[in-house]
C-alpha cells in the first residue's frame, strides 16, 4: 500500500503535465494558420513547392503523405492543405 502511494505521489503530477503541455500544444496549433504552418514545417526539409503546382486532389494526396513522414497532426495538415487549395 506504501509502494502505491509513493507511485501516485510522483505519477498523478506528471500525468496532470502531460495532459496540460498537450492542451497547449493543441491551443498554439488552434491559433496557427494553415500559411504559418505550412511555413514552419515544409521548409524543414525541402523548398516549398508553389501552392498552383499540384490540383486539389494531389494536395489531399501530399498532405495525407506529409503527416506520417513529417510528423504533423490531422488538425496541422488539414489546415496547411486548405492553405495550399485555397491559393490555387
Amino acid at each position: 500500500m506504501k509502494n502505491l502511494k509513493t507511485i501516485l505521489v510522483f505519477a498523478l503530477p506528471m500525468l496532470v503535465g502531460s495532459l496540460i503541455m498537450a492542451s497547449c500544444a493543441s491551443s498554439k496549433v488552434a491559433m496557427k494558420s494553415g500559411a504559418q504552418l505550412w511555413g514552419e514545417n515544409c521548409v524543414r526539409c525541402h523548398s516549398t513547392p508553389s501552392p498552383s503546382a499540384y490540383n486539389n486532389t494531389d494536395w489531399e494526396t501530399i498532405g495525407l503523405h506529409m503527416r506520417v513522414r513529417a510528423n504533423l497532426t490531422a488538425e496541422e495538415t488539414q489546415k496547411v492543405v486548405e492553405f495550399l487549395q485555397s491559393a490555387n
